[in-house]
This record gives C-alpha cells, sequence and structure tokens, in this order.
C-alpha cells in the first residue's frame, strides 16, 4: 500500500503519522526532542530515526514525506526561512537532500498544516473558507479561503496571534503590542496573574473551583479572544471558526464565556452566525497536514 509520512516538529516532541491516501491513520509515534536536537544536525538526524522505524514497521518506504514546523516556510518549500525565538538550528535545513529524496519534502507551518488535516478528514471536512485558532504557548492561525490555504507573499498570512488589540500592550515576539497572543497565550499567565498562575490549566482550575481574581483574569481574557475572534470574521467571512491547542481542553470553561462574548460582539447580517467548533486531529493535525500537503492533493 502506497502511503504519506507526516513529521510535525516541535520543541518538545517530534510527532510523525502514516497516512493512506484516504486519509486514514495507519500508524502514529511521537519521538522526544531532546536536549540533543537543538541543531541541524541532530534535526536531521531525529527525522532520519522516524523515517526509518516508519519504514520497518510499514514494511515500505514512503511514497511522500511532508513537514510541518513553526515559523516561516522557504518560497521553495524546502525549509523553514524564519522561526523567531524558536526550535534552534532548524533554519535553512533543506528536507529534501537531508533525507536523500528525489522529489520534494515540503515543509509548511505548523498551524497552515493543522488547518490542512483538519480541512482534509477533521473539523472543516467539506468546508472552503475555514479559520483555525490554536490556543497555547501563544496563539496560533491559519486560514482556508476558497479550498485553499491562504500563505501570503513570504508564507506570513494567518499569523492571527500577532493582531494587536491594544497600541499600548506588550510587544509579542515579532513586535506587535498588545497582541491577542500576549492577551490569551500561556506564557503571559504569570505576568496577567500578578505570578499567582503559572500556566492557563491552574487559572482555569481556579476559576471553577470559584477564585473571584482568577475569574476576573480568564473571564477578561476570553473577552479579548472574542474581540479578536469577532475581527477575523469582518474581515475574512468564514464559515466556520475551529479552535484547537492545549487551552481548548478548557473544555466549556472556554467555549461558554466565549459564545456569550460572541453574543455581543459578533457582527450577525440576517441572524447569520459563524461556528465555533473544536478541532478533531488534536496533536497530530500538523503531521496529518504535512502528510497531506506532501501528496499534492
Amino acid at each position: 500500500m502506497s502511503w504519506a509520512l507526516g513529521i510535525d516538529i516541535g520543541g518538545t516532541n517530534l510527532k510523525a503519522v502514516a497516512v493512506a491516501s484516504d486519509g486514514a491513520m495507519l500508524r502514529r509515534d511521537a519521538l522526544p526532542t531532546g536536549a540533543s536536537v537543538g541543531t541541524a544536525a541532530g534535526w536531521i538526524a531525529a527525522a532520519r530515526s522516524l523515517v526509518d522505524q516508519f519504514a520497518r514497521a510499514q514494511g515500505s518506504s514512503p511514497a511522500r514525506i511532508g513537514f510541518s514546523t513553526c515559523g516561516l516556510a522557504a518560497h521553495d518549500g524546502r525549509s523553514v526561512a524564519d522561526c523567531p525565538g524558536k526550535l534552534a538550528g532548524i533554519v535553512g535545513v533543506d528536507w529534501t537532500a537531508a533525507l536523500g529524496r528525489d522529489e520534494l519534502v515540503p515543509v509548511l507551518n505548523d498551524a497552515h498544516a493543522a488547518l490542512a488535516g483538519e480541512a482534509w478528514c477533521g473539523a472543516a471536512r467539506g468546508r472552503r473558507d475555514v479559520v483555525l485558532l490554536t490556543l497555547g504557548t501563544g496563539i496560533g492561525g491559519a486560514i482556508l479561503s476558497e479550498g485553499r490555504l491562504v500563505r501570503g507573499a513570504i508564507g506570513r498570512a494567518g499569523h492571527l496571534g500577532h493582531v494587536s488589540l491594544d497600541p499600548e500592550g506588550p510587544a509579542s515576539i515579532v513586535g506587535m503590542p498588545g497582541a491577542i497572543e500576549m492577551l490569551f497565550g500561556d506564557a503571559t499567565v504569570p505576568a496577567r496573574t500578578r505570578g499567582r498562575f503559572a500556566s492557563t490549566a491552574a487559572l482555569v482550575a481556579a476559576h471553577q473551583a470559584g477564585d473571584a481574581e482568577a475569574s476576573a483574569v480568564w473571564l477578561r481574557s476570553v473577552r479579548d479572544l472574542a474581540c479578536a475572534i469577532g475581527g477575523y470574521i469582518n474581515v475574512l467571512d468564514p464559515e466556520m471558526i475551529v479552535i484547537g491547542g492545549g487551552i481548548a481542553q478548557a473544555g466549556e470553561a472556554l467555549f461558554a464565556p466565549l459564545a456569550e462574548n460572541l453574543n455581543r460582539y459578533e457582527w450577525r447580517p440576517r441572524g447569520h452566525r459563524v461556528p465555533i467548533v473544536r478541532a478533531e486531529l488534536g496533536e497530530w493535525a500538523g503531521a496529518i497536514g504535512a502528510a497531506r500537503n506532501a501528496m499534492g492533493v
């Protein structure tokens, strides 16, 4: 059976999936990133190990291989062109040459890849105009317009976490003041709670336990997210918004107040509202989308 391999490179794990042409997941596995992976040679060695492991398990080499990672993919799709503040050593690695493949081994931004996966066999199946938000350490994003991923002139499109809501606020890693990533992302919880909480999970748990101060911070953060989403809707007019990432695991603690705020802020001509849905593919979305991208379909 012909199959494709998708590899999602992250700071904690390299996640890989073997996928059939119809989207069926044949195998999945993860390799801890480890301290040794932080150089080009380290990333290449880890990726080769995964390719060999999957080839042995499947009894054949993958017909296609694709990569997903943070940062901007190079225009020719062969490498990561820019990855500010993350994944040392990953920029400039030519994966086609590194793996010794004859066919292109394409690289896709991780949020772009996650949306490609969700549109193929996840929450956005059959949809042509979709916005994806990944809520985690920061906020990632991707846009599907008329069935095509929007990449922009240099691959920068979809960085929705770096849209400013407060020009006087602290700057994000790309220099945008008051970006929604700074107002909602997991990395800023200690600053937003004056050191009381180290993570969104701890903040949400305190909110659910009735901690008034925690509730005030959390609900203000969700309001900010709703304002950002309302803005994306006004600009992009999507069929749906897909929410993924670790913070989505907060469930109704997130989605209920988000819906309440969107009832106030979303522009709904003739009563039309944009559904907000949870991503279905979880942590494997990027790898699945990378495989889909490698297939060229």
